[in-house]
């Protein structure tokens, strides 16, 4: 699936957001509905033919990769991913840059009085909602492919 395809929009970050809700990271897909549907089906087929059921925020997990050192670049690309947990399997990745990402988890930290962060994934295809998930863990990863902890969101008492 091409990356631009997607468009990814947040809410909940920066002035003037509320420091209490969770941010929202909103992905836009403007291609073929049935190839983003069997990808998040589960099964992993293009065509959706694996099931009509489509994967809950348990079973998916996103992340990002940077493509560069992050204190390298003045704005570092790299690549969100919604994966399979269970799989492994890719089910849609777009670039984006650090300074897009890394506020939004700062966002998602902020936002809570408890220490454990959430965050809200809205996919549509072609502006209608397709899942909607809460999630709390949102893993960034180095250009070499190392975990970033201190970047990350990590549930307390989640050892990975």
């Amino acid at each position: 699936m091409r990356r631009d395809y997607f468009d990814l929009t947040v809410d909940g970050v920066g002035d003037g957001a509320d420091s209490r809700s969770p941010p929202l990271v909103r992905i836009d897909f403007h291609g073929p509905a049935e190839l983003l549907r069997g990808r998040l089906s589960g099964g992993g087929s293009d065509d959706g033919a694996d099931g009509d059921d489509l994967l809950t925020a348990d079973e998916i997990d996103v992340a990002f990769r940077l493509r560069e050192p992050l204190g390298e670049a003045d704005d570092p690309e790299g690549v969100v991913g919604v994966t399979n947990r269970y799989t492994g399997d890719f089910i849609l990745e777009l670039n984006e840059t650090a300074t897009d990402v890394l506020p939004f988890i700062h966002a998602a930290r902020d936002a809570t009085d408890d220490g454990d962060a959430r965050y809200r994934v809205e996919i549509d295809v072609e502006g209608e909602r397709l899942v909607a998930y809460d999630k709390d863990t949102f893993l960034v990863y180095d250009h070499e492919g190392n975990l970033l902890r201190s970047e990350s969101l990590i549930p307390s008492g989640v050892e990975l």
